[in-house]
């Protein structure tokens, strides 16, 4: 669908721009949004790399085991039927610190990593078994404390304080995160019920 919508609204754009005299306009929102996109991309190559280093680091020492445990109740909490494989529970708590540091891009690999675990845990291939669901509502939530990506594109953009985003980015995701988080156990709980009786 979309393959038929943007080149709709491409040639939309490009007759308005020849018929109402702003193909000069049009030429130059072109090279500016090229130019930021580039600039864009620069910043937010920087900001991964920075993270996506300081997570292996911390991957080889002792750091990683102490969140580990510190997300473990939570992890139980949330993927009761994952709680006698610490593969899984290491995956999904490297997401979980990925998603709480902001990295979005570099907490997706992160995140498909421990899909396919789930996945050979899966009995019914066809279907995505309780735990990735709730992997896949964790990671739409996506809680975090540094929003770093945000803070990369508003600071590319030249925010003045790119860092105020900060508390409402708080808000809005731990409320996005509780709501997911209770709606999903509901509706599990809710199947769970009926395929018993």
């Amino acid at each position: 669908m979309l393959n038929l919508i943007w080149p709709i609204f491409i040639i939309i754009s490009f007759s308005y721009a020849i018929f109402s005299g702003n193909l000069q306009n049009l030429n130059s929102g072109i090279f500016e949004s090229v130019d930021n996109a580039v600039n864009l991309s620069i910043t937010m190559l920087g900001t991964m790399c920075l993270w996506s280093g300081i997570i292996n680091i911390a991957n080889n020492t002792r750091i990683i085991q102490i969140i580990n445990k510190m997300l473990k109740p939570i992890i139980k909490f949330l993927f009761p039927e994952i709680k006698n494989n610490k593969k899984a529970q290491n995956e999904i708590s490297m997401n979980m610190i990925a998603n709480i540091l902001g990295l979005g891009n570099a907490a997706t690999p992160l995140g498909l990593k421990a899909m396919e675990t789930l996945q050979e845990e899966n009995n019914n291939k066809e279907e995505l078994s309780n735990s990735m669901i709730m992997l896949i509502v964790l990671n739409t939530a996506s809680i975090q404390i540094i929003p770093t990506t945000i803070i990369a594109i508003r600071s590319s953009l030249g925010s003045e304080n790119p860092t105020s985003i900060i508390f409402p980015v708080w808000i809005a995701t731990i409320c996005a995160g509780i709501a997911g988080i209770t709606i999903t156990k509901l509706l599990i709980k809710y199947v769970n019920k009926r395929e018993r009786l």
